[in-house]
């Protein structure tokens, strides 16, 4: 359901030329747009750093005995986990904004906010790692 709902609100707010200039962003669409917009952004950072960590735990699970060997797989529990954190915290701050035009640039904006602090922890495990 709170997939359905976060893909229902991206299908309305799709980006447009008029909101690349976040800076001079003033109508609520265009806020919610870069809101969006830098999630995006938050997001292709996370997949970099999320393969990098992937990679870390690979060779840490080759060099283990396979009795012993489970970084890849927890590492995945975890962010499949993380990602259902998320979702749930970020729309449950939109309710601050609930049923307002607003409330997806607070849902966007806490996405943005979460994955780019979980970015930088994967990059901190993949660093530690190398």
């Amino acid at each position: 359901m709170k997939r359905i709902y976060l893909a229902a609100i991206a299908a309305l707010w799709p980006l447009s030329a008029q909101a690349e200039d976040c800076e001079a962003a003033v109508t609520q669409a265009d806020l919610t747009e870069c809101s969006w917009a830098d999630w995006q952004a938050a997001d292709a950072e996370l997949n970099a750093a999320w393969k990098d960590a992937v990679a870390v735990m690979k060779a840490i699970d080759a060099d283990l005995p396979e009795e012993e060997q489970g970084a890849v797989k927890n590492l995945r529990t975890g962010q499949r986990a993380w990602i259902e954190f998320r979702d749930a915290n970020c729309l449950a701050e939109g309710y601050l904004m609930h049923g307002g035009s607003a409330e997806p640039m607070l849902v966007y904006g806490c996405m943005a906010q979460l994955t780019r602090t979980r970015t930088a922890d994967l990059v901190l495990m993949a660093s530690d790692g190398m």
